[in-house]
Order: structure tokens, then C-alpha cells, then sequence
């Protein structure tokens, strides 16, 4: 597109030169050409608006990354600020190796209807809820703090705090909106300091996969300086060997989810929503860690309760049988005409938005979908699991069993 306006302009720029020559002016000389607008200088500074807007870009992939250092709340500002300080036009031309306008541009939410849950004075006892994060601020909000609210009114007497794991995410959401939300070395670091002696890790990661490891080598380190650290289960619970193992917390968490995407539906039950050709897909992220069965499990799950119309995925495509492409296959020959799309994520997020739900995204699942000619209709629901009040109880009597192996 740059490129057909630069030719556009240069065009228009000789029809005028040659217009002027027959009125008897001063014919352009041979090396005039018109210069393009991010070649002339932008401001004082004499750096043009590309050049401005590659330092922005500079600037945010420097804290695009998964480790914090003692210059990272500098570099946050730094970006912040030269973005603040960018037009409008200038912001559009933002490109680097993860940088984009959208990093501080996209609206996702009133970041202040979050909580970073970063206090001191906790006392004696904390409950630590672990996740991974989004920079999604309504998800956050929703998802995020549903699962920490329910958490903190099931359990009152207890100091109620929050870690995430993505440094990537506590970057972008403190650069953004100034919300500064403490990494796991932070938090814990936070529990000595305050002199806690029993701390209870619920991590909100939907299964024992690669996060849930990284989370108990972190706790590890910290083994001997809290007297007592229990760390709670995932959502989904046990693994389990192959993909026939279910378990309560799957059935419940299916359940859960079905009934959360009928009732956002046009449909009263989800024998309707299959009586008129229509099928859900729940998007999960996928994995290649051993724990990936537990896709495979969800998907038993459903069957075994007669979710015949209900069909699991993954974004990674891991396991095979959940990648896009299979998933198309299996919609397609069970007879189904019409789609509905929904996240089977904790956080309806990046990979909700984007990966799923971005129609202008040839990549993304509605695309996918959409391009395979198959179906007649595809909807999306954005919703996280964490907002669920059955999904949060799950939590809630995960974090009640932790308590019970301390006690007992």
C-alpha cells in the first residue's frame, strides 16, 4: 500500500511539473522527485515520523520479554512515554519484532476495574493465586480476579495475592496502564519479607502442564524460608495415563462450560443448539507436554456425557486429533452445518481474540473455518472459564483440599 501511494505521489508530481513547463516555467531538473512523508523530518528533532516511530518499536520489544531486571520499570515508562508522545499517524507505522500499534493502542478495557493484589500486611496466612496472565484488561478483570474474588470470599480469613508467570504480560499491562503486578520471585519474595508462615499456591493453569512445573521449581527455592507451602491443584485436576481417564473436575468443568456457551446461545438446551445443525468447538491452547492428554480426556468427557455436538481443539494442534484442520474434518462428517466458537481457556485473552475469533486473520479459526466452505455459519463466544461461578468453585474446593492436607 506504501508503496502504490509513493507511486501515486510521484505520478501527480510529474503531471503537475509538466503542466508548469507549458506555461513557460522552469522545467524540472532530472534528480527532483518528491520526497515521501516519513523522509521528511518530523519534528525538531530532525528525525522523521518512521524514524520516531522505529524507536517506539525499539523501545517496546526491549520489554517484551520473560525476564525482569533492575531497569525494567525505567523501560516501561520509557516506552510509554515515547508512545505518549507519538501522532497518530506516527503510532500506525510502530513495527518491530513484536511490536505493533495495538501493544499500547488497543482498547481491551478499564484496567481499573482490576486489582494487582500486590499489598504488604499480609499477616501470617496467604493464599497465593498463580496465573498465567493476559493484558486483556476486561479478561483480567472477569476471569482473573473472578477466580481470586470467589477465593478471597470463600476463604476471609486469609490474605488473598496475586503472581503471574507471563513477565512478557506484567510488562505490557504495567507500560500500558500503570498496573504493576508481581512476577512469582516478586510474591514470594513479598510472603518472607511479610512474615508468612503458611502460604497455600492455588495456580488457576487448567491442567499439570509446562506452566504448573515452572511454578513448583519457583516454589522450591523458597522452601525453607516459609514454614508451610501447600500448592493446590489445577482446574482440571490429575492427568491421568490415556485419554479414557475422567475425572470429577473434568465432568465438572465440562458441564460447566457447556451450559455457560447454551445459555449465551439463541438455543434453550443443547439438544436444541444440535437439532439445528449447529455444533460448539472449545478452543484450547495445546501443548507439547505430556499433560496434552488431558485434551483428549476433555473430549472423552464430553462424549461421556452425551455431548454429541461438542467438539475440543487447540490452538498449538496437540494432540494431532485438535488441530484446526482435524477438528473442520470431524465437525464436518458428524453432519454438523453451523458453528459456534469458544474458548477453552481460563482467560479469554490473546488467543480468544486473536487466534480464535480475528476475522481478518487468515489464520485464525473463524477464518479456517470460514475458508473450508463447509459450514454455513460460524459464530464466536468470547468468554473465559474463570468467570464461571461453577468453574470458580472447582477452584474454590481445590484450594479447601490443600488446606485439609495441612491440617490433617
Amino acid at each position: 500500500m506504501k508503496t502504490f501511494v509513493k507511486i501515486l505521489c510521484m505520478a501527480l508530481a510529474i503531471c503537475m511539473t509538466c503542466g508548469l513547463a507549458a506555461c513557460g516555467s522552469e522545467p524540472a531538473k532530472p534528480d527532483d522527485k518528491p520526497a515521501d512523508a516519513t523522509e521528511k523530518p518530523a519534528d525538531n528533532s530532525g528525525k522523521t515520523d518512521k524514524e520516531l516511530a522505529d524507536e517506539v518499536a525499539a523501545l517496546i520489544d526491549a520489554i517484551y520479554v520473560q525476564e525482569r531486571t533492575d531497569k525494567t520499570d525505567e523501560q516501561c515508562a520509557a516506552a510509554k512515554a515515547a508512545w505518549d508522545a507519538l501522532t497518530d499517524a506516527q503510532k500506525e507505522l510502530v513495527e518491530g519484532e513484536e511490536a505493533d500499534p495495538d501493544y499500547f493502542g488497543r482498547d481491551t478495557g478499564d484496567a481499573k476495574a482490576d486489582d494487582p493484589r500486590n499489598g504488604d500486611e499480609i499477616g501470617d496466612r496467604e493464599l497465593l493465586v498463580v496465573s498465567f496472565g493476559t493484558s486483556f484488561n476486561e479478561s483480567r478483570a472477569k476471569d482473573i480476579k473472578g477466580i481470586e474474588d470467589a477465593l478471597a470470599a470463600a476463604f476471609p480469613e486469609w490474605s488473598v495475592r496475586r503472581a503471574f508467570t507471563a513477565q512478557i504480560i506484567i510488562n505490557h499491562v504495567q507500560a500500558r496502564d500503570g498496573e504493576k503486578i508481581d512476577n512469582m520471585d516478586q510474591a514470594l519474595e513479598r510472603a518472607v519479607s511479610n512474615g508468612v508462615k503458611t502460604l497455600v499456591i492455588q495456580p488457576t493453569h487448567l491442567m499439570h502442564g509446562a506452566e504448573y512445573d515452572e511454578l513448583k521449581a519457583a516454589v522450591d527455592k523458597y522452601a525453607d524460608k516459609i514454614d508451610t507451602i501447600v500448592i493446590a491443584e489445577p482446574l482440571l485436576g490429575e492427568v491421568g495415563a490415556d485419554a479414557s481417564v475422567i475425572n470429577a473436575d473434568k465432568e465438572a468443568a465440562a458441564r460447566a462450560v457447556v451450559a455457560a456457551a447454551v445459555e449465551d446461545s439463541d438455543f434453550d438446551s443443547l439438544e436444541a443448539v444440535g437439532a439445528a445443525g449447529t455444533a460448539f468447538v472449545f478452543m484450547g491452547h495445546g501443548t507439547s507436554h505430556t499433560a496434552k492428554v488431558t485434551y483428549s480426556q476433555m473430549q472423552s468427557q464430553m462424549n461421556e456425557l452425551g455431548y454429541k455436538n461438542v467438539f475440543i481443539g487447540t490452538v498449538e494442534g496437540e494432540p494431532e486429533e485438535t488441530a484446526c484442520e482435524n477438528v473442520i474434518e470431524a465437525v464436518a462428517a458428524a453432519g454438523y452445518t453451523k458453528v459456534i466458537l469458544r474458548p477453552l481457556m481460563v482467560v479469554a485473552g490473546d488467543h480468544a481474540n486473536n487466534d480464535m475469533a480475528d476475522a481478518e486473520d487468515p489464520e485464525s479459526w473463524f477464518s479456517m473455518f470460514t475458508a473450508s466452505g463447509k459450514f454455513e455459519q460460524i459464530a464466536c463466544q468470547i468468554a473465559g472459564l474463570g468467570r464461571l461461578a461453577d468453574i470458580q468453585k472447582i477452584y474454590v474446593n481445590h484450594t479447601w483440599a490443600a488446606l485439609n492436607s495441612i491440617t490433617h
